[in-house]
């Protein structure tokens, strides 16, 4: 690999030797909650594979929380096989952190380019993350919060999932249709989303749901399968999912089907609920 000079707050040598930075800036541990960027220490063992190698493997990453974006993971540089990692002629400016430098991945006959960045120095009000690199999530393999797998991006450790049984009545229609007619929901909430009304399969018209290849995933739930469901002549795809096995935290709604809120009409105890606006919205 060859010799690449950083800036003396960066590293002491060469890109070769980025692994033998070990001095890792003071964080604060939590900073006002009004701050646009802040840090908080993640205590959980993080590891990032690719192309069969553990690219990354920490017990001492950062959380970094950003307004208006997810939660991300930042590694030191000290647990990052650097060895693997190629610099790259790209550069990115943010106006809350300063200039980010790239690596590229090298790694089993593959590459992900421009996967890995960090910032050599910060702007003023910025906490010192000279230290820490981040991987973009998709140009990976997988990522693992101990020995479980994680999907989709970092987990807010503010958010919450909670699933409650209820008695409550619900009613689901689709083009007037009655779809959907329940006296034992689970109700899951979810920090930031619209009540989610997970429903028992008995209390669904099989007869109207259609299957579907359509699968998602949620870092805090698991992998969702959907159906499709034929009211008359018209088909609404991808209105309904379940979790065939949710991860572990969230066991209550396995094999129950939830309707999106935000395409279909939802009565609770006799009131027409408001359809949400949401990113699964639909017009």
């Amino acid at each position: 690999m060859p010799t690449v000079t950083y800036p003396r707050r960066w590293v002491a040598g060469t890109v070769g030797s980025l692994r033998g930075m070990t001095a890792i800036p003071d964080v604060q541990a939590v900073a006002t909650s009004t701050a646009t960027v802040r840090v908080e220490p993640c205590h959980r063992r993080l590891r990032v594979v690719f192309a069969g190698e553990v690219i990354a493997d920490t017990t001492n990453a950062l959380y970094l929380f950003e307004t208006g974006h997810l939660p991300r993971y930042y590694f030191p540089i000290a647990d990052v096989r650097t060895d693997l990692l190629r610099e790259s002629d790209h550069t990115s400016h943010c106006p809350r952190k300063g200039d980010a430098r790239y690596w590229t991945i090298e790694a089993g006959g593959r590459e992900s380019r421009d996967a890995v960045w960090g910032y050599p120095e910060v702007l003023e009000g910025c906490p010192d993350i000279t230290a820490y690199v981040s991987f973009y999530w998709n140009r990976v393999d997988a990522w693992f919060e101990e020995d479980d797998e994680v999907f989709v991006h970092a987990r807010d450790p503010y958010k919450r999932v909670d699933v409650l049984r209820s008695s409550r009545h619900v009613v689901v229609r689709i083009d007037g249709e009655v779809v959907a007619d329940s006296h034992r929901p689970l109700l899951l909430f979810e920090t930031g989303l619209p009540t989610r009304y997970y429903l028992p399969p008995l209390d669904v018209r099989a007869d109207l749901l259609l299957p579907s290849a359509t699968t998602t995933r949620c870092p805090y739930k698991g992998i969702a399968e959907y159906h499709s469901v034929q009211v008359g002549g018209t088909v609404h795809e991808d209105v309904v999912w379940y979790y065939p096995s949710p991860i572990p935290e969230i066991p209550k709604i396995e094999q129950h089907l939830c309707f999106f809120n935000e395409r279909v009409d939802i009565e609770v105890d006799g009131v027409l609920q408001e359809r949400p606006q949401s990113p699964w919205s639909r017009t």
